[in-house]
């Protein structure tokens, strides 16, 4: 956890800061299917976040019609729950790739 900045933590949702925290633990002692599945889960969180900041960042331009009641102001918190979410997925797809060898 001490990895985390304050605006990571609060960038995160309770299930997203448990596969970050998956990633920043021991890798190896995960076998290759529960591997897999964090690969699979922070990817397809890290795609969510990077459509809701592209929306986000539309809605902010005027470009899109607002999801809500009122049009977002940017997507400065979606872009960083991404950048997280995508460092955790580098480090998860990195120890997969080092299984294969």
């Amino acid at each position: 956890m001490d990895r985390l900045s304050q605006d990571e933590l609060r960038a995160l949702d309770k299930e997203e800061l448990s596969l970050v925290e998956q990633s920043l633990g021991d890798l190896t002692r995960l076998g290759g299917s529960q591997l897999a599945d964090l690969v699979r889960r922070l990817r397809d969180r890290r795609d969510r976040a990077r459509d809701l900041a592209d929306r986000q960042r539309r809605e902010a331009r005027g470009k899109a019609e607002p999801a809500g009641l009122h049009p977002a102001g940017g997507d400065e918190g979606m872009r960083l729950k991404k950048q997280v979410l995508t460092a955790a997925l580098d480090r998860a797809t990195a120890a997969q790739d080092a299984g294969r060898s």
